[in-house]
């Protein structure tokens, strides 16, 4: 019931819709310094007054959480649906080729800016969805609430404070992923391992490493020197490497020593199979140099066994394992920073159900510890999962299969979102199955009729879930 009018209604409201992306985007809305009122910055604070002021302008009723988050509700009664979404956007750099990242173009159908995508474009197809229940005047016994949030990407601090104050609706879900619906989430760990060692004197020997600025984020590049070794020595070991990870690394002769650059993909760790890790392939190749015998060089091939260039399963750690609901464990290494003294790594592991403390950590700690290098003491954080034939899930996928005529599946992820820590909370959308958004890279887009047709299942969603 509805489906052909919602459909409707969005297809005649494309370019207001369009519009209030395009005014979001043009705000620049990545973290900054925290100021009264805006406690994550003087970006994230404007895309939220201009957020509120769009809704506002609708005749929702708004309401300004400290700068934290916004919240807009259909309507006075019993909350019984709140979406989340957020108006925050990680950095983007000089390597857009379409625009600007902060002055937004349509071309081809497709809305092209940063944020367009992750997750501003989604936010305005949530508020045009209470809009088009709005105007289709259908009573309804419940009310949904949307709450634009302002720190998702720097760890949802913002939810944090706003569930301080309010408590959560009975169903929630968040247009930040993927369609059909999330409902599982994955645990993990995130820690350091860590090493001292005495310099050594002999030479050749590793006096400097770096790389990774981001525990979650697999790196695309990597730096180390090595003193008493030429290029010469190096290069046949480059080469074999390099042909072996499909890495490409530099040499450079210098005061210093033979300074080595490493050159993969970058990838988010909740998928490090989709990138190409500079770092583990550096310190593969520093493991088959021929390095002086000490305990320095001892660790880093030891680490490197325990984190072998490819290895994102955990084979090597002795932690791989999966299971039929959330698919395999992943981890992959993307910090190391190395001295003539020690070094410091940090890797991103995202666990599935079937993980815990004695089959994940405390293997990692053992091998860790075999090898002469140590694991902070860390603990695991616990996975999320809403069971896929609960209420609320097999309606969602209900409406997507409706509406798209595909069929829905309930799906796991080993990213976060805004839900981890709901108890009845689940993604839904906004992006379609095998569609590439280029979320947090050069060139983020939406397809403006795929956000219509989410905006129209959310709508769906609204009418049912608040209806009954």
């Amino acid at each position: 019931m509805y489906q052909e009018q919602i459909k409707a209604y969005f297809a005649a409201h494309r370019a207001e819709i369009t519009a209030d992306i395009a005014a979001l985007v043009r705000v620049r809305s990545d973290r900054g310094e925290a100021a009264p009122g805006a406690p994550f910055g003087p970006g994230p604070r404007a895309a939220l007054d201009r957020f509120l002021e769009i809704a506002g302008g609708m005749g929702f009723a708004v309401r300004n959480y400290d700068g934290y988050v916004g919240a807009v509700d259909l309507q006075a009664g019993p909350a019984q649906l709140d979406i989340l979404a957020h108006l925050d956007v990680v950095p983007a750099a000089d390597d857009w080729t379409v625009c600007k990242p902060f002055e937004p173009v349509e071309r081809d159908g497709m809305l092209y800016g940063r944020g367009a995508a992750d997750d501003k474009g989604p936010a305005v197809a949530a508020l045009w969805a209470m809009r088009c229940v709005k105007e289709l005047g259908v009573p309804l016994p419940k009310n949904v609430r949307l709450i634009a949030g302002t720190d998702e990407e720097c760890g949802s601090s913002d939810l944090a404070y706003y569930y301080q104050k309010e408590r959560p609706a009975p169903m929630t879900f968040s247009p930040d992923a993927d369609f059909p619906v999330i409902n599982i989430e994955k645990g993990g760990l995130r820690a350091h391992i860590t090493a001292e060692f005495a310099p050594a004197q002999a030479l050749p020997r590793l006096t400097a490493f770096h790389s990774g600025f981001k525990v979650n984020v697999v790196p695309d590049t990597a730096e180390a020197v090595v003193a008493g070794l030429g290029a010469a020595d190096a290069q046949p070991v480059c080469d074999a490497l390099a042909a072996k990870t499909g890495l490409a690394f530099r040499l450079a002769e210098t005061a210093a020593g033979l300074r080595i650059t490493a050159a993969g993909t970058g990838a988010h760790a909740a998928c490090p199979e989709a990138g190409n890790n500079a770092l583990t392939g550096l310190l593969a190749l520093a493991a088959a140099l021929p390095l002086a015998d000490c305990d320095g060089s001892r660790k880093l091939r030891a680490l490197s066994e325990l984190f072998p260039h490819g290895d994102y399963l955990g084979k090597a750690l002795g932690v791989a394992q999966a299971d039929e609901l959330s698919g395999p464990l992943t981890i992959s290494l993307n910090m190391l920073d190395v001295s003539e003294t020690g070094l410091n790594a940090c890797f991103d592991c995202r666990a599935p159900l079937c993980a815990n403390d004695g089959n994940m950590r405390q293997v990692t700690a053992r091998r860790c510890a075999a090898a002469g290098l140590a694991l902070e003491d860390a603990p695991m954080y616990p996975p999320h999962h809403v069971p896929a034939d609960s209420p609320l899930v097999r309606t969602l996928l209900d409406i997507y299969e409706r509406y798209t005529g595909r069929k829905g599946a309930a799906l796991s992820t080993g990213g976060g979102t805004y839900v981890h820590d709901l108890e009845n909370g689940v993604a839904f959308g906004c992006a379609m199955p095998g569609v590439d958004t280029h979320m947090h890279g050069a060139d983020e887009r939406v397809i403006l009729d795929d956000l219509l047709l989410a905006g129209a299942m959310f709508a769906q969603a609204i009418l049912e879930l608040c209806g009954a």
